[in-house]
């Protein structure tokens, strides 16, 4: 399947090149560079369009995207939150790679996409550890792709051992652990890390906190928190405890991106696990408030 987009010139753009006009709306110049290799990728009015070509205002480019190698399906499914011709929010459970591997040929949530879609190739926007749940932000083709990271915005909820009574900011770069080559820690040389927390409540001898990281190193959260003395709850790799979750206790809860075609903005939620409201003891009615709020 070929993906069809129309962009239409507005008076701003007026008399710019294609290249000029599609590159302030988003497509990528090796987007564009594919496109003028393929035989009717740009065009208006159904004739070619080169990227060198004028554009007027009222005009109507259109691009279309060729077909692309897709991974193997696999039997299951995975609950989807919303899901147009562009993109698919998945509530990933626990225990899922995202991406195949040597020990994950056709388990994972790559498999799963493309069972449903087979002749697309599968772009993941966020990728979430495999023992990490929660909303997972899936591109269906290359344009979506480009657009999404700069509009995505994540809220994670993550469970720590110990009493955080206020919120706050984490900024310690981030880089290998000099011991392990999965493990990252916080040293010196590694790169800038900025995480923000609040607190939503105590109990048992945890604390439940609203996370929004504003960049995306390896394991961001999990080292950030066993850094500050608060490991999450069930993170073996950091230091969290054990005695009542198996899994590091981080969820992805709630997701807002402006919609890449439309620039409507969508939104989606996944209330806490069943596993982490069990080490809060809290039910679901209150886990889905927790979001909501």
């Amino acid at each position: 399947m070929s993906d069809r987009l129309e962009f239409t010139v507005g008076e701003a753009s007026d008399g710019v090149s294609c290249r000029s006009f599609l590159r302030s709306n988003g497509v990528s110049a090796r987007l564009i560079g594919r496109l003028k290799r393929i035989d009717g990728g740009i065009t208006l009015r159904g004739g070619l369009l080169r990227s060198i070509d004028p554009v007027r205002s009222g005009d109507v480019v259109v691009l279309t995207l060729p077909s692309e190698d897709a991974l193997n399906g696999t039997s299951g499914s995975v609950p989807v939150k919303y899901e147009d011709e562009a993109l698919i929010i998945y509530d990933k459970p626990c225990g899922m790679p995202v991406h195949p591997s040597a020990k994950h040929l056709d388990d994972t949530l790559g498999n799963i996409f493309a069972s449903a879609h087979p002749d697309r190739k599968f772009r993941c926007i966020n990728r979430l550890d495999l023992d990490t749940s929660g909303l997972c932000l899936v591109a269906k083709n290359a344009y979506a792709a480009a657009v999404l990271p700069k509009s995505t915005k994540k809220v994670y909820y993550a469970v720590v051992r110990g009493n955080i009574a206020e919120g706050g900011v984490i900024e310690a770069p981030i880089g290998a652990a000099e011991d392990s080559i999965s493990k990252r820690a916080v040293c010196e040389d590694g790169q800038y890390a900025y995480t923000e927390y609040m607190p939503i409540l105590q109990s048992n001898g945890y604390t439940l906190l609203r996370v929004v990281i504003k960049t995306g190193r390896t394991h961001q959260i999990r080292v950030h928190f066993s850094y500050m003395g608060y490991p999450l709850a069930g993170d073996a790799l950091y230091g969290g405890d054990l005695s009542i979750m198996k899994r590091q206790a981080l969820h992805c809860g709630e997701m807002r991106l402006i919609h890449p075609m439309s620039g409507s903005e969508i939104t989606a939620e996944s209330p806490l696990p069943a596993d982490m409201r069990g080490l809060l003891g809290i039910d679901e009615s209150t886990a889905m408030d927790i979001v909501k709020e």
